[in-house]
């Protein structure tokens, strides 16, 4: 059908989850103390970072921008989510549809080379402990955080820019709770080979060339962890990476099966409940992993409460 004699739309609809509405207000309820949690537990995190002197290491600075990272992407999403779950459906311009697919592609990316900075920051700290502080002093540190910001926000745009310059015909909605690529490119009714192919090349190297450092740093931290003669020693030498391993499973796990494994192996809802996972479940447990298996973490948070309380007192 030739495009040019088609209407373009100015709207688009997104539809969410199927809920009943005897379970909208449980629904409702459930996702906003997640959602709640989510930005106390990271917002507690970037302060704690940045007030505690403890905490100056540089593991917990990059931990401070992942919880930057994961607060940006949460919000992006979930507050609209909510509305989609009270209304049934939201309408939003074809324009702010591209704009929450941008922040979601920057807080997306900018999650992936985190990940990927933070398991080089262990692969020193525990491999090459005695040259540790000289290389990962503050200029490094600095240089590694710009690096994984301006990346994604160039990136973004890359993506984002050619999406804006396709003409959408119709169907004007979207059976997601959010703008996610692949849904928003069903819409248009312009030739989306080059968009389709740009994001291809973009996706599979920020995809694969994270997984694969990743999978080589771990390779030699578990080569040297194992050459520790004490088993104390071990142990704490895995416990400092224990947590972000489990972020890293559950990030990249949903990551993969989403975007990577066929589509036709699963249904529309197995795809909303996946992108559930590193939208909603991984900014939340983020935090929760962190500050159960961290003591210095504990510890920072303890002394802010203990201070608060004289505070108080006064």
């Amino acid at each position: 059908m030739d495009s040019e004699n088609q209407t373009a739309i100015k709207e688009i609809v997104l539809l969410g989850f199927k809920v009943f509405h005897v379970f909208k207000i449980p629904y409702f309820l459930l996702f906003f103390n997640l959602y709640t949690f989510t930005l106390t537990g990271n917002a507690v995190i970037i302060f704690l970072v940045s007030c505690s002197q403890h905490l100056s290491h540089p593991m917990f600075f990059f931990l401070s921008h992942l919880s930057l990272s994961d607060t940006l992407l949460t919000t992006n999403i979930v507050p609209n989510m909510l509305c989609i779950i009270l209304k049934g459906e939201v309408t939003m311009s074809v324009s702010g549809c591209i704009i929450q697919y941008q922040f979601f592609a920057i807080s997306l990316v900018s999650e992936c080379l985190l990940l990927t900075v933070m398991a080089y920051d262990r692969y020193l700290a525990i491999c090459n402990p005695l040259r540790y502080n000289t290389i990962m002093g503050a200029k490094l540190r600095y240089q590694l955080v710009s690096f994984c910001w301006g990346a994604s926000v160039i990136i973004s745009l890359v993506s984002a820019i050619p999406i804006s310059k396709l003409k959408f015909c119709g169907p004007h909605v979207i059976d997601h709770f959010f703008c996610d690529l692949v849904p928003l490119l069903q819409l248009s009714c312009s030739d989306i080979s080059l968009v389709q192919l740009e994001n291809i090349l973009l996706a599979t190297p920020l995809t694969l060339l994270p997984i694969l450092i990743i999978s080589l740093t771990y390779t030699y931290i578990f080569i040297t962890i194992l050459k520790i003669p004490s088993i104390v020693g071990r142990q704490k030498a895995f416990s400092t990476c224990s947590s972000h391993l489990a972020v890293v499973g559950m990030f990249y796990g949903s990551l993969v099966t989403l975007y990577v494994i066929p589509s036709d192996g699963h249904s529309l809802n197995a795809n909303k409940v996946l992108s559930l996972i590193y939208t909603v479940a991984t900014p939340l447990f983020n935090p929760v992993i962190y500050s159960l298996r961290n003591k210095e973490i504990r510890v920072a948070f303890n002394k802010y409460l203990h201070l608060m309380r004289n505070t108080d007192f006064k």
